[in-house]
């Protein structure tokens, strides 16, 4: 059984950097700046051949407003976990916040192991000493920068388990979704909605998702990988080194998943920031659903304006499914899952060769491509190349001169024809190769014969 272990303490003592070790993953985003990490962050932690849960948690301050929310979200995994580190920091020393957290623990009756980080070139025992009077048993000494004592402190919690059997590594099953957009459009609150918990910290304050989280999630007996990421806004307005950060994280999101799901805000319209965005999508060739959130609220006519301007904004993506939903209050949320696990089916779907060449056949025949120097290009047939995306690869003569548009026309037909929607579609050409180019032709002692008395005649009439 795999056993839960939760990382605590005030913000900056470095739980980040000792989740990244602990993992060996880089998952987490890590910076000299309280308050980076928010929300909830699980990843494996293996050791002796076993493997358990551990949680990044944002660190607790006491303070009002997005800190108390933090708080929280940290108080639920301290909830969920069978063992506690208490990260400090040793070049701080003791602080009220530290024995205001060591109180909280201790009323939960968990087991809290106190590690005290941030001590590389420190008398180790002097250090600890100050940690003790918090009455939570021994103290740990490490740097999860560099890695000291950590070792230690694994042994000695992996080994407190009970019972401890050895577990098989999970795959992660079903599609990776996406959840992305612009900042406060509410991608926080539909993953919040979607899940049915507070499971990702939503605030009405621009920029409050920093990094990318990962959550599995059932729907309906499928198995999905929701991914809440940060706001991406534009290029120049970001000077902040985290949000660049954040940035990256959200691009690689998208890199990784199979569909994505981009949130707008009916209040706000379609900006050249969302165009950028889907055109990001398009070119990783990910399947597309479009949220447009905070609907429900919204007077008719405002509903018109905005119908009337994704049709004029989005004619380049008319393959995308549009959704009007209320992340809020649930409206129109039901049914976007659904959509996505058909849409990802339909990404992923093989075609026979004989199919695809038939839908080119009567492609052309309905509309030949255009001739190029008196020349007839010749589109001789098609296979699927790959999936998630589909691509389709046509065979045939001077397919290199094949134009843009008539690309865009071959793509419509195979959508229509094969009833696809959501995904974009890939189309690519290969031209057959001339087995006598670069080779010279050799003339037999006749044929040289004739050649030269025909070169003779010509130079006589001349």
């Amino acid at each position: 059984m795999k056993r839960v272990i939760a990382l605590v303490g005030r913000p900056n003592v470095g739980k980040s950097t000792l989740f990244n070790r602990l993992t060996r993953s880089r998952d987490a985003l890590v910076a000299d700046e309280p308050g980076l990490t928010r929300d909830r962050r699980y990843g494996p932690l293996r050791f002796a051949d076993y493997s358990h849960i551990l949680i990044d948690t944002g660190g607790i301050s006491g303070e009002e407003g997005i800190d108390e929310l933090i708080a929280e979200q940290a108080y639920l995994a301290i909830e969920e976990s069978d063992a506690v580190i208490f990260l400090v920091d040793g070049r701080a020393g003791l602080t009220s916040d530290d024995e205001a957290i060591a109180n909280q623990l201790r009323a939960t009756g968990k087991p809290v192991y106190v590690a005290v980080n941030k001590t590389e070139g420190m008398n180790r025992d002097i250090v600890a000493a100050d940690f003790y009077s918090m009455g939570l048993g021994n103290v740990y000494v490490c740097s999860a920068a560099h890695g000291d004592g950590v070792g230690d402190l694994l042994e000695t919690i992996c080994g407190s388990f009970p019972d401890v059997e050895e577990d098989e590594v999970e795959e992660i099953k079903g599609p990776k979704v996406a959840i992305v957009g612009r900042p406060n459009v509410g991608k926080s609150t539909l993953v919040n909605r979607l899940l049915g918990e507070e499971r990702v910290l939503a605030f009405d304050m621009p920029g409050t998702t920093r990094d990318s989280i990962s959550i599995p999630f059932e729907h309906h007996g499928d198995q999905f990988t929701l991914i809440d990421t940060a706001g991406v806004r534009r290029k120049s307005r970001v000077n902040d080194k985290i949000e660049k950060f954040s940035i990256v994280k959200t691009l690689q999101a998208i890199e990784t998943s199979n569909v994505v799901v981009l949130v707008l805000d009916a209040r706000q319209g379609i900006s050249s920031q969302d165009a950028s965005l889907l055109g990001y999508v398009i070119d990783a060739g990910k399947a597309l659903l479009i949220a447009v959130n905070k609907w429900d609220k919204l007077p008719q006519s405002d509903k018109d304006n905005v119908k009337r301007e994704l049709d004029r904004k989005l004619s380049f993506v008319d393959y995308a499914s549009v959704h009007f939903i209320s992340a809020l209050h649930g409206s129109g949320v039901g049914k976007l899952m659904g959509v996505v696990s058909r849409i990802y089916q339909m990404s992923k779907t093989s075609h026979s060769t004989s199919l695809l060449t038939q839908i080119l056949e009567d492609a052309v025949k309905a509309h030949a491509p255009p001739m190029i120097h008196g020349r007839r290009i010749k589109l001789r047939y098609a296979h699927q190349g790959g999936q998630n995306p589909p691509v389709f690869i046509i065979h045939g003569n001077q397919t290199e001169r094949v134009s843009e548009s008539y690309t865009r026309y071959l793509v419509n037909v195979f959508r229509k024809v094969l009833k696809i929607e959501g995904t974009p579609i890939r189309v690519e050409f290969k031209a057959h190769a001339n087995p006598f180019e670069g080779r010279r032709s050799k003339m037999t002692p006749l044929q040289s014969y004739k050649a030269k008395k025909n070169l003779r005649f010509e130079k006589k009439r001349r």
